[in-house]
Formats: structure tokens, sequence, C-alpha cells
């Protein structure tokens, strides 16, 4: 039964990668692998995390929760089972452990990168930090706890425009994320001077203006949604600027409208959607994360069962304190 509601729910996904589209051959094999799954969370008193740029069957099958950086990071903040385990990427499992010391984290995915993450190390940032003293140094989540630990405040691409302008220090050190970082620049203006890391999402940066331009043509009436990861160029062109979460939640509040959409992020969000929404009209094409697509049921299994010690979450006690406080600073700005 599992498997035929599985297929029932992935089978509308038409988003333009071979790794996103759902047989009822292919729900059969992934069924008892997910049924495992449950029964082992059970057992072993586990979470399941899971970011919407996953594998959709890991979305629908498994995962406790799924979302963006800063809503995932809330829940793991809010956790209470003994362990929690993470598909997505090695930083955001990082993340996790920051914020749970005590519990056991697992990431059970090999190839957790993240082009913006390993563009940045901490010696860089102390570095920097050296040849900038009078700045506040703001890290994107997407950087590794020895990054945030050589930081000040962390943000996501939620947050981040409130927490920079909250921060009282008008100098601000922002990375790694250039094209965000920009982004920001725009937004605030001259209310802070603001210093950028070279660093970028290989997948954002490979949306242009002229595929947007060319989409109008054809769609007059479109509405384009862009992650703030995207170039200054492409931001321009969007009618919504947002987090994975903030899209979806954009979109489930005007699914009814008949305007076409175009999702300027990766797949797995316009996946996501269209198993929400049926009746979406999406257009576009697709960037695909080689490393969140990753993740898979089997891989969560095997870590489940019997996590190699590369799989579990280790961070140096010191950068776990100065992590913290960094991660720490973001609620607090917050909430300012």
């Amino acid at each position: 039964m599992l498997a035929e509601k599985l297929y029932e729910k992935l089978k509308n996904i038409t988003v333009d990668n071979p790794l996103c589209n759902y047989t009822l051959e292919r729900c059969e094999r992934l069924a008892p692998i997910a049924e495992e799954i449950q029964a082992l969370k059970q057992e072993k008193n586990a979470l399941i995390l899971a970011h919407s740029y996953v594998h959709p069957d890991i979305l629908y099958t498994v995962a406790d929760h799924v979302g963006d950086s800063y809503g995932l990071a809330l829940k793991a903040k809010k956790a209470t089972e003994e362990i929690i385990v993470f598909p997505a990427v090695r930083f955001m499992a990082e993340t996790a452990k920051i914020l749970n010391p005590k519990k056991m984290v697992i990431d059970p995915n090999p190839n957790g990168g993240c082009s913006l993450a390993d563009s940045i190390t901490a010696d860089d940032v102390h570095a920097l930090r050296e040849k900038h003293p009078d700045h506040t140094f703001v890290c994107y989540i997407n950087t590794t706890a020895a990054v945030k630990a050589a930081c000040d405040v962390c943000v996501t691409s939620s947050n981040v425009y409130k927490i920079i302008e909250n921060i009282p220090n008008d100098k601000i050190y922002f990375l790694p994320d250039k094209l965000m970082g920009q982004n920001v620049q725009n937004a605030l203006g001259n209310k802070k001077q603001i210093k950028l890391y070279d660093g970028s999402c290989y997948v954002h940066e490979e949306f242009t203006t002229s595929e947007v331009q060319s989409l109008r043509k054809s769609y007059p009436d479109l509405s384009v949604l862009a992650h703030p990861e995207c170039s200054q160029s492409v931001i321009k062109e969007a009618n919504v600027v947002g987090s994975t979460s903030q899209i979806v939640n954009y979109i489930n509040d005007h699914k009814s409208d008949p305007n076409p959409f175009l999702i300027l992020t990766e797949c797995g969000i316009a996946s996501r959607l269209q198993v929400e929404n049926p009746n979406l009209n999406l257009v576009g094409s697709c960037m695909m994360c080689r490393y969140m697509k990753s993740n898979s049921l089997e891989l969560i299994l095997k870590a489940l069962k019997n996590p190699l010690p590369s799989q579990i979450i280790s961070i140096d006690p010191e950068d776990q304190r100065e992590a913290l406080s960094c991660v720490n600073a973001m609620f607090k700005y917050l909430n300012d």
C-alpha cells in the first residue's frame, strides 16, 4: 500500500530531471526501505530533519520535518529525541550538533559538500579579522562549524536582511556568499558598510536574466520567485525574493492564481510544490544540487542501522562553544 500511495503522491512531478521522476516500480523498490527506516526511528528514538532540496521520496516517507536551514535549525534546537539524522549537506548536520552537543547527530550523505561552505576556512576568517578588526563578522549558515566559531553572528536566507540591519555596528564583513551580500547591500543602501567574501552557490549562480526575460516574453503574466543566493541582475527581475520556505509559503498562499510561476532555486522546491499543488503552473528549467541529491533512503537506512565514524558529527569543544555563541547571536538579533 505504501508503494501505491507514494506513487500516487509523486507521479505528477514533471521537473526536468530523471532523479525527480517516479514510476510505480521505483516506488515499489523504495517503500520497504522507508518502512524499515520508520521502524528504526521508533526503536532508536531518532528524528529525521530533511532539507527541501533532497529527493521527494525522503520528504514524503521518513522525514519528520521538512524545511529550510533556519526552520530546521529551530527544529534541531527543540529536539527531544536522542538521535538526529539530517539528510541534507554536512554544514546543516553540524549546525544541528552545535545546537545539541549531547545528542548523536548523523549525516548519512557521503557527498555532503557545498560550494559555499567549501569556499572558506576558519584560517581565512582569522586572517580577514586581522585586516578588518573593526568589522562585525557575519557568516551565512552555509559554513562549517569552525568558520561559525570564527565569526560573530550567523544568518540564513530567511533572516539575513533583518539581522544585518539590527547589528549595531555599521561595519559588516559578510561571508562567504558574495551574491547574497550584494543583494543585502542593495536592500540596505547606505545603512551599512558591507565588505564581501568571494564565494557563491554553483546552483544559484547558473540562473540568468536572459532566461527570465525569454520566459517573460512567452508568459507575460509570469511571477518570478528567486532565492537571495541568485545574482543581483536576476534578483532585479524577480517579483518575490525569499528563502526556500518563504518561496513555498508564497506559492501556497497564491496557488489559485492563474499566472504561471518561475522558481529560481534548486529543483527540489519545484518537485515539492508540484506534489503539494498538482495543478500549479510551473515553467522554466531545473537546477539540481549534486550534493543535496546525493542523499537517499538506502543511505539513511544504513546510517541509522550502523553509522560509520565519519557519519557521526563531532566538533572540537572550543569550536562548539564559539559556534554556539555565533548561532545564538542570530536568535538574539531576530528578537531585537
